[in-house]
């Protein structure tokens, strides 16, 4: 295959190639703040304590992660407490996902009852269980780990289950015939085809737990972490607190969600799934 062969077939004709997507995107960013710097400090339709500009808010975030100032460095030790939950709590979620998706995708009676069960707790929202979590586990950490592992567990299992059934049924044929027994089957022809899936699964289930964990972390009083530090901007109507934390929480996810999404990417280009941008 010639150079121009391999470029055609790495784009698409007449799409934008990946650098101009991200020199769109830092437009779409600069347009955002300008609007935002025109609409407080220049027209300032709104008080600053109701609306400040980007200015301020750049400053509670200078202060929060490397200033000297009243949140001085707050802001890098509630990231650093929050990422230290989320992880443990994703990671426990991955792993019973994992555990009880295969199960529900090995037997269909568990898959029709549990799965149903599943999909109807996935439909509530994540901060009407953190009442019942700190009623069972009281007002700690427990708690929003708790909360963060059922948000995050529900659609990794439901991935799982759901991957496992879409396996051509080709494969388990070939499977069977080259003797491979109901263990073998799984763990070398079933999971390995259903990685693509389930890697969607995972970054659905990084989301929920994401969002799942700030609000659990609003009721935790006196731990470091984004949502205390959300709590203590609206004890002190500190507006610009509350959005700079806002556009922290935004800035994380969004970064964890971008890596995964970019492994989900290559190993669908490895399984011949979509074709590389």
């Amino acid at each position: 295959m010639t150079a121009l062969q391999r470029t055609d077939f790495a784009r698409p004709a007449g799409g934008p190639s990946r650098w101009q997507m991200l020199a769109w995107q830092f437009a779409g960013l600069l347009v955002i703040l300008g609007l935002w710097w025109l609409v407080t400090d220049v027209l300032k339709v709104y008080p600053p304590y109701v609306f400040p500009g980007p200015k301020a808010v750049w400053t509670e975030i200078s202060y929060g992660l490397w200033g000297t100032g009243p949140q001085d460095g707050k802001l890098l030790s509630a990231i650093a407490g929050s990422l230290r939950r989320v992880l443990t709590g994703y990671v426990i979620a991955v792993a019973l996902g994992v555990g009880v998706g295969l199960l529900m995708g090995a037997w269909r009676p568990l898959r029709t009852t549990l799965g149903a069960y599943l999909t109807g707790i996935q439909s509530v929202p994540s901060i009407a269980f953190v009442p019942f979590a700190i009623l069972f586990l009281g007002l700690n950490e427990r708690a929003v780990l708790f909360v963060v592992i059922l948000e995050g567990f529900i659609p990794v299992a439901l991935a799982v289950s759901g991957a496992l059934l879409n396996v051509p049924p080709a494969l388990r044929v070939a499977g069977r015939t080259l003797g491979a027994g109901p263990l073998s089957l799984m763990l070398r022809v079933l999971l390995p085809a259903s990685v693509p899936n389930i890697l969607t699964g995972l970054r659905t289930a990084w989301s929920f737990a994401w969002r799942a964990l700030v609000g659990g972390e609003l009721l935790i009083a006196g731990a470091s972490s984004l949502g205390e530090q959300l709590e203590v901007g609206r004890n002190t109507a500190n507006v610009a607190l509350v959005l700079a934390t806002i556009i922290i929480i935004g800035i994380i996810g969004g970064l964890f969600d971008a890596l995964l999404r970019a492994a989900e990417g290559r190993v669908r280009r490895n399984y011949g799934l979509e074709v590389p941008q």
